[in-house]
């Protein structure tokens, strides 16, 4: 992951830090855990979208949750931008409250069309990119104590993630199951605060400053070649995932297994969580970019097996395959991400990455209602694994970083 030093300064075979070495370290386990409460609203804020708008008919409640996800894709990085100039404390806390304000607008107004698109608009753009600030505090050298620890606080918070898909929406069906959709939104609402609140009073999170940026760019990180290659390769990684979900529910008809359309999803994400453990969890030999040309390799190759399926029980042994190796992929991207991104871009650039995968998810889950194939899966990330190999060249870390692991 994204680390300091030079090659010379490693010991010759050193020993991979562990998890619980990680959460010792002052602050951290605060940070994630205020990081993935903060986060929820990303799984929580689809669903409680269009169960609380359903009275405005599907297609329309579809829509704005789609709506969510663009406006958060394209908020996302200019929040990240306020970050880089001003530190994380003041542009998270304002961002936090403006989309909490906006989800309760939506809870209130959602009989009214043109004020729940004004603030499912809000809620998304204004969303504080979390996961963007926690990435360039895990990989900072004055926060980690050494650059094993800041790979495998990387690893870790690339595998938590994926709790946020899993737990959202299944906090949002107990809600309304107990009481309604309005309460779901409401509790979408605070627990982004909340989670936003346990971050910015952490004492990393408020003495972080992202530096200098250079005056009048407004391109920021995408003024890098190879960063915008990158981005480019994410889109083709994000396709298959956002195809997944309504491909899992025209499998669970054609099977007439409905529990196949939240099964595959889950799987999923059961993979990466697993894989990201155990990939974080020891040195692996390869730089950075290694590391993500084969893993995206193998995120395009896994996807091929979920072809060959000819029931439920091989459609989910095809989703388990490439779900084992999303996390690390992710990770190592993000890592990447951090390496090359020019001075005082960092959390923006992180914040355009999670833009990236977020359009790719969305070009798969349309590509999958208009023709709902399995070839998209495979299809989606070969382009990524394209778009990698066709840069490779240019994605070379720069000389002040060191690689992801030792040869």
């Amino acid at each position: 992951m994204t680390v300091l030093g030079s090659p010379a300064e490693r010991p010759i075979n050193p020993a991979p830090v562990g998890y619980r070495e990680v959460l010792r370290v002052p602050y951290a386990g605060r940070l994630l855990a205020g990081t993935l409460i903060g986060r929820l609203p990303n799984g929580m804020a689809p669903l409680a979208i269009v169960l609380g708008t359903h009275g405005l008919g599907t297609a329309v409640s579809a829509g704005l949750a789609a709506l969510y996800l663009v406006a958060s894709a394209v908020g996302g990085p200019l929040i990240g931008r306020l970050v880089d100039r001003y530190g994380q404390t003041w542009p998270f806390s304002a961002a936090a409250v403006l989309s909490g304000l906006a989800l309760v607008v939506v809870a209130v107004g959602s009989g009214c069309l043109w004020w729940t698109l004004a603030g499912v608009t809000a809620a998304g753009a204004a969303k504080a990119p979390l996961e963007a600030g926690l990435r360039v505090l895990f990989g900072t050298g004055p926060f980690m104590p050494s650059w094993l620890h800041q790979r495998t606080a990387l690893a870790l918070e690339a595998t938590a993630q994926e709790l946020i898909y899993v737990m959202g929406p299944l906090l949002v069906a107990g809600i309304v199951l107990v009481s309604s959709a309005f309460a779901a939104l409401l509790a979408t609402a605070a627990l982004g605060v909340v989670g936003t609140a346990l971050v910015v009073m952490t004492p990393p999170s408020r003495s972080w400053t992202g530096g200098r940026a250079r005056t009048g760019d407004w391109r920021g990180p995408l003024r890098s070649r190879q960063l915008r290659g990158l981005y480019l390769a994410m889109v083709g990684v994000g396709v298959p995932i956002g195809a997944l979900t309504p491909l899992a529910v025209s499998a669970a008809d054609a099977y007439g297994t409905p529990w196949l359309s939240g099964a595959l999803p889950a799987v999923l994400s059961a993979g990466a969580v697993g894989g990201g453990l155990l990939y974080g969890a020891r040195l692996w030999p390869g730089t950075a970019v290694q590391h993500l040309t084969v893993l995206t390799g193998v995120f395009a190759g896994g996807w091929l097996l979920i072809t060959l399926a000819v029931g439920p029980l091989t459609a989910l042994a095809g989703t388990l395959v490439p779900g084992l190796v999303m996390a690390p992929l992710l990770g190592v991207a993000f890592a990447v991400t951090g390496a090359l991104a020019p001075a005082a871009t960092v959390t923006q650039a992180q914040a355009l990455l999670v833009s990236a995968l977020d359009v790719g998810c969305a070009a798969g889950a349309a590509a999958a209602g208009v023709a709902p194939t399995w070839g998209l899966l495979p299809a989606g990330a070969a382009s990524a694994v394209l778009v990698l190999l066709a840069t490779r060249r240019r994605l070379t870390m720069p000389a002040r970083r060191t690689p992801l692991t030792v040869s």
